[in-house]
């Protein structure tokens, strides 16, 4: 039987705030990580703050060989400023090195406001839940998780994995694959249906 769900209403690359203006306007065109193994790839496209950037290359450098120049590319002040958000690494620490580019807008920001879906479109959208839900080791999830956060628009996702009884990393990691469809927005707080989700549960009679 399906869940009938009830709740009152209650942001792979991360950068700081402080950086996405240089994101944005392209001063800052690289970033330098302390990972263990690299967390991007040459190619990838990731979003980030309301943007949509493209990684050039990934390469391995040693502290030692960092420059003012990478400093600046980095939207660092200098050389010292750059090392210490390492966090003062030794001269030979390897660290990664990721160019990359803004490309423009985060295209889930459009693409989530489409409501207008033609039977094309919910035939396709239904077939990307269906693999999703195909692919969990749990079983189907897909419109469980769309109706839950369609009900409880704002409630922290601590409490809405409560509810389906999961773990909160696990069902935060489903989301941003609903998120990824345009289907769902975060907000400050938890999530919200959006537009496009909304549509596509009226279509499947799940709203």
């Amino acid at each position: 039987m399906r869940r009938v769900w009830s709740c009152a209403y209650v942001g792979a690359v991360l950068f700081s705030l402080d950086a996405h203006p240089g994101l944005a306007d392209g001063s800052i065109t690289r970033t330098f990580r302390t990972w263990k193994r690299a967390q991007a790839r040459a190619g990838g496209r990731y979003r980030v703050g309301g943007m949509l950037l493209e990684v050039d290359t990934v390469t391995r450098v040693a502290v030692a060989d960092l420059t003012e120049s990478d400093a600046r590319a980095a939207g660092e002040p200098d050389l010292a400023a750059l090392r210490r958000r390492l966090g003062e690494p030794d001269e030979q620490t390897l660290v990664w090195r990721v160019d990359l580019h803004h490309v423009g807008p985060d295209d889930r920001i459009a693409l989530r406001a489409t409501d207008a879906l033609t039977e094309p479109d919910v035939e396709r959208l239904t077939a990307r839940l269906d693999r999703l839900d195909a692919a969990s080791t749990t079983g189907p999830w897909t419109r469980e998780v769309l109706r839950l956060i369609g009900a409880c628009p704002g409630v922290v996702s601590t409490e809405l994995a409560e509810k389906l009884g999961r773990e909160r990393q696990a069902f935060k990691a489903d989301v941003r694959k609903l998120k990824n469809l345009g289907l769902t927005e975060s907000l400050q707080v938890g999530y919200r249906i959006s537009p496009r989700g909304q549509a596509l549960l009226d279509a499947l009679g799940a709203g």
